[in-house]
């Protein structure tokens, strides 16, 4: 199969570009004595886990069922941390985790009875440094009121049988980012650290974004660990991993004009299909087209609309150099990572399908959603 062949929609992953991140992450994990393990938060195309598990042996889970893929697809049990666990699925979490994070101190005290002390899994604790960069409360674990973690006026002693401690503090954040969170770590939860044998630092290390100071965050961790040798020193980075990997194809269906704003109405939805752009709320990159703060007229502009029936299943304004034609492809760049994990199949609007282009070339379709895939929802 080649590209041409490829139906439309299509989220297509490029297996080069996959690599470059990969070698990029390993070669940090090496640099600075850490491990990184892949957050299948943010991507979860389990029929590439084989590339995957030739850079990064380990992922981490949110959930029972993304434990399960870890233990299944990745071949090695899964750093689990949720919210909230409840008493029925608990034990399947152990089965398939190496190690549970717990979000609260009284999620610690309801599973106790069903934690084993035998060493076969490892227990920590969330904490929130209550502090962050993120600007987008949406995205932010550390707003005021956070559900997150435990702040430090809260965690008077170490609770029995946690070994690590785990925060999480940046969305697409920086090394200075992850450096002043370390500083807050030190000075409000110092005197537990010499008491754990890990520390997870979360994700949001954008760290295979191109302005990204990779030697600053060996540095900063390597310092770190300096500090504290005997801490196995955790990163579960997901936006770094799937980072300008590949795009999403469309196909322009329709044009309508009305008020003098011409919108281009595509094969996908941004709701459905990117809806982070709408929770973002941000702009993609269109290949071949320019963003636009405002409409033009005198311009080959337009909206780009969803096909979806939500009316706000809309992105604009983008100026092209050419007037679109129905069938006209539209590529959206970048939406590898969170968007395949965060799709829906709202409206029952037709679900892209996803491939990979492999370095030699070839195209491999590694699924194609049907009706069926639809009403099996549904069942």
């Amino acid at each position: 199969m080649n590209k041409t062949s490829l139906p439309s929609p299509c989220y297509i992953l490029e297996e080069d570009l996959l690599r470059r991140n990969l070698t990029l992450i390993r070669d940090v994990a090496q640099r600075a004595g850490v491990e990184i393990i892949l957050a299948f938060k943010a991507y979860a195309l389990w029929k590439t886990f084989p590339i995957i598990r030739e850079y990064v042996p380990h992922s981490t889970a949110s959930s029972i069922y993304e434990a399960q893929l870890a233990y299944e697809e990745m071949g090695a049990k899964a750093h689990t941390f949720s919210p909230a666990y409840t008493r029925e699925e608990f034990p399947t979490i152990l089965r398939y985790s190496s190690h549970v994070t717990f979000n609260s101190l009284s999620q610690i005290e309801q599973m106790r009875p069903l934690m084993p002390t035998d060493g076969s899994v490892s227990f920590g604790l969330r904490v929130n440094p209550e502090y962050s960069a993120v600007e987008t409360d949406l995205y932010n674990p550390c707003a005021p009121g956070s559900r997150f973690g435990v702040p430090a006026a809260e965690l008077t002693e170490l609770p029995e049988g946690i070994e690590g401690f785990h925060f999480h503090s940046l969305c697409e954040g920086t090394s200075e980012d992850l450096e002043k969170t370390l500083e807050i770590i030190e000075k409000n939860f110092g005197h537990f650290l010499p008491h754990l044998k890990w520390l997870n630092m979360g994700g949001g290390h954008l760290m295979t974004r191109r302005d990204y100071d990779v030697e600053h965050l060996v540095s900063v961790l390597r310092a770190f660990g300096e500090r504290h040798p005997h801490l196995h020193l955790i990163l579960e980075p997901g936006s770094a991993f799937g980072w300008q990997t590949g795009y999403l194809t469309s196909s322009v269906v329709d044009v309508v004009e009305h008020h003098g704003i011409r919108t281009a109405i595509v094969d996908v939805s941004f709701t459905c299909h990117m809806p982070d752009c709408l929770e973002m709320p941000y702009k993609p990159a269109i290949r071949g087209a320019r963003t636009m703060d405002e409409y033009r007229p005198d311009q080959h502009s337009y909206r780009i609309g969803g096909n979806s029936c939500l009316s706000g299943d809309f992105i604009g304004y983008w100026e092209f150099d050419h007037p679109l034609e129905l069938g006209e492809q539209i590529i959206f760049e970048d939406m590898l990572h969170y968007t395949t994990v965060k799709t829906t199949m709202f409206n029952g609007v037709a679900h892209p399908s996803i491939a990979l282009l492999r370095s030699d070339g070839s195209v491999e379709l590694l699924r194609e959603y049907t009706y069926q895939d639809y009403k099996d929802r549904m069942d």
